[in-house]
C-alpha cells in the first residue's frame, strides 16, 4: 500500500506543480474584484449588487489586501487551501483508516480538486470542504471525550463559517450537527440542551461577527432587501439544468463515481470498531449534505460536488483498516485504479485551450482600454465571468454602478422588480457617465450582443452616447462621444 500512496502522492504533487502557471479565472476575478471594492470603501449588497453571502467577500478582501491580485498569489491561496483542506480530512480519517487509511482519503481529495482544472481553483464549494472537515472533527472530538463542550462549539463555529461562504451543505450538517452535539453532552452526563447549546451558539457567534460587520458598514438593509426582491424570488430559480449534467458525456466522471463509490462501499462494509466513534455516522451525514448541497444549486456543475466529493473520501479510509490480504488487496487495486482516473484527467485538464483564450482575452480587453480610461474615470462592463470584470480588477478601475454582472437584467424582464433594476441601471449610467461601455459576448445565461435588443433603453443610450470603438474577441467597446 505504502508505494502506491507514495506514488498518488508524487502525482498530487505533479499536478500541484503543473498548476503553478494557471492564471486567476472564472469566478475568483469577480470575488477578487468585489474584495477590491470592498478595500476601496464601497459596501457589499448596498453599493455592490452581487448575490451571495458576505463571508466570501471577507476571504478575498483579505486576499487582495494582503497578496494582490495576482495570478500566482491566487495559486498559492489554492494549494494552500487545499494542503489545509487534506490536513483536516487526514486528522478526521485517522481513527477510521489509520495513517494509511487517512493518507489515502486526503490523496484522493487533493487530486480530485486538482483534476477539475483552473476553474475550480478557489470555487466557494471548495473553500467551505475545510470548515466542514474540521466541524466534523469537533463533533468527533466531543464524542470521544463525553461531556466536553470547547469542540463543540469550534465544530458550530467551522459549520457556521463555511455558511457565509455557501449556505446549502454547510446549514444541513450545522443543524446536524447540534443533534449530534445534545447526544455528545448527554453521553458525557452533561444536559443535552448543553450540547446542542454550544454547537448552536459557536455558529451564531460566527453569523454575529459576519453579518455585524456588515451591518457596521450600512449593508445589511440592503442584504435583505436584495435576498426578498431578487435572490429568492429570481436567482435561485435561473439557469437551473438536470442534475445528471455534471456527469453526461463524461467517461472519466461515470467511471470515477463507480470507483469511488465501490471504495465507499468497501470501506462501509468494514465493521465498525471502539476508535471510530461517530465519524463514520458524520461522514454519511456529510454525504448527505454534500447531495443536497448539489441538488439545491440545480446547475450540474462539477465544483459543485466538492462537499460531497470531501465526505466519499473519509469514507474511503476504512477500507485500509482491514488487516486481511485479500480484502487489502482489493482496496488497493480500487484506489490505484481511482487515482489513476483522477490522473488523467488532471493532466487533460492542466492546458486546456479555454483557459489561455480567456487569459488573452483579459490582457486585450485591458489593452484596448487603458488608454481610453482618464484616471479617475469609470466604465462599465456588461459580463459575468467572461472576463471583462477581470480587466477592470487589472486596471484597478471601478463601475458607475453598483451592478457588476448584467445578467440580471435579461430574464423575467415583465416583473416590476427586474425593471426596477434596469431603471436603477440605466440612472447610474446617466449619473456615472463612463468613459466607456463594454459588452462581452459570452455571458450567463444569456449570451451575444443581441441581447441589447431585449433592453431597449439600454441600446438607445449606447447609440445616442456612445460609440463602436473596438469590436475585439468576445467583447465590444463603446467609448463616449466627445461632449456627452
Amino acid at each position: 500500500m505504502k508505494p502506491t500512496l507514495a506514488a498518488s502522492a508524487l502525482l498530487a504533487g505533479y499536478l500541484g506543480w503543473r498548476s503553478l502557471g494557471w492564471p486567476l479565472i472564472h469566478d475568483a476575478p469577480l470575488f477578487h474584484y468585489i474584495g477590491w471594492l470592498v478595500g476601496q470603501g464601497l459596501v457589499p449588497y448596498r453599493d455592490i449588487f452581487d448575490m451571495n453571502l458576505p463571508g466570501i467577500y471577507l476571504v478575498h478582501w483579505a486576499i487582495v489586501a494582503v497578496l494582490g491580485a495576482g495570478d500566482l498569489a491566487w495559486r498559492l491561496v489554492d494549494l494552500g487551501w487545499l494542503a489545509a483542506t487534506a490536513g483536516a480530512l487526514f486528522a478526521f480519517s485517522l481513527p477510521l483508516g489509520g495513517r494509511e487509511g487517512a493518507a489515502a482519503s486526503a490523496i484522493l481529495f487533493a487530486l480530485y480538486h486538482l483534476a477539475g482544472g483552473a476553474w475550480r481553483a478557489g470555487q466557494r464549494d471548495f473553500l467551505l470542504c475545510v470548515f466542514l472537515a474540521a466541524g466534523a472533527s469537533g463533533l468527533a472530538r466531543a464524542w470521544d471525550r463525553p461531556g466536553a463542550l470547547w469542540p463543540l462549539a469550534l465544530a458550530g463555529a467551522a459549520f457556521a463559517t463555511a455558511f457565509t461562504l455557501k449556505p446549502y451543505g454547510p446549514a444541513l450538517l450545522w443543524l446536524g450537527g447540534i443533534v449530534a452535539g445534545a447526544f455528545a453532552a448527554r453521553r458525557g452526563g452533561r444536559a443535552a440542551l448543553a450540547g446542542a447549546g454550544a454547537t448552536a451558539g459557536g455558529g451564531l457567534a460566527v453569523l454575529a461577527l459576519v453579518f455585524g460587520w456588515l451591518a457596521w458598514r450600512g449593508g445589511l438593509g440592503a442584504f435583505v432587501d436584495e435576498y426578498r426582491e431578487y435572490v429568492l424570488p429570481f436567482y435561485g430559480f435561473l439557469g437551473r439544468e438536470p442534475l445528471w449534467q455534471a456527469v453526461e458525456g463524461h467517461a472519466y466522471a461515470r467511471t470515477l463515481i463507480v470507483l469511488l463509490g465501490a471504495l465507499v462501499l468497501w470501506g462501509s462494509l468494514v465493521p465498525a470498531r471502539p476508535a471510530f466513534g461517530i465519524r463514520r455516522p458524520l461522514a454519511a451525514l456529510g454525504i448527505a449534505a454534500g447531495l443536497f448541497h448539489f441538488v439545491m444549486q440545480g446547475k450540474g456543475w462539477e465544483y459543485h460536488l466538492s462537499p460531497l466529493a470531501l465526505f466519499l473520501c473519509a469514507l474511503v479510509a476504512p477500507a485500509f483498516a482491514v488487516r486481511a490480504r485479500l480484502v487489502r488487496a482489493a482496496a488497493v487495486v480500487l484506489f490505484a485504479a481511482t487515482a489513476l482516473v483522477l490522473g488523467v484527467k488532471g493532466v487533460q485538464a492542466m492546458d486546456a485551450p479555454w483557459i489561455d483564450d480567456k487569459a488573452h482575452r483579459v490582457a486585450a480587453l485591458a489593452r484596448d482600454l487603458a488608454p481610453r480610461v482618464p484616471p479617475g474615470a469609470t466604465v462599465q462592463v456588461m459580463d459575468t465571468t467572461a472576463g471583462g470584470v477581470h480587466a477592470l480588477l487589472r486596471l484597478g478601475v471601478r463601475q458607475p454602478t453598483r451592478f457588476i454582472y448584467d445578467f440580471h437584467f435579461f430574464h423575467h424582464v415583465a416583473d416590476a422588480r427586474i425593471q426596477a433594476l434596469r431603471a436603477e441601471f440605466l440612472r447610474g449610467l446617466e449619473r456615472g457617465r463612463p468613459a466607456a461601455v463594454v459588452v462581452m459576448r459570452e455571458t450567463w445565461p444569456r449570451p451575444g450582443y443581441e441581447r441589447l435588443e431585449a433592453f431597449p433603453a439600454l441600446r438607445d443610450l449606447l447609440a445616442r452616447d456612445y460609440v463602436l470603438a473596438v469590436d475585439g474577441d468576445g467583447y465590444r467597446i463603446y467609448a463616449k462621444r466627445s461632449g456627452s
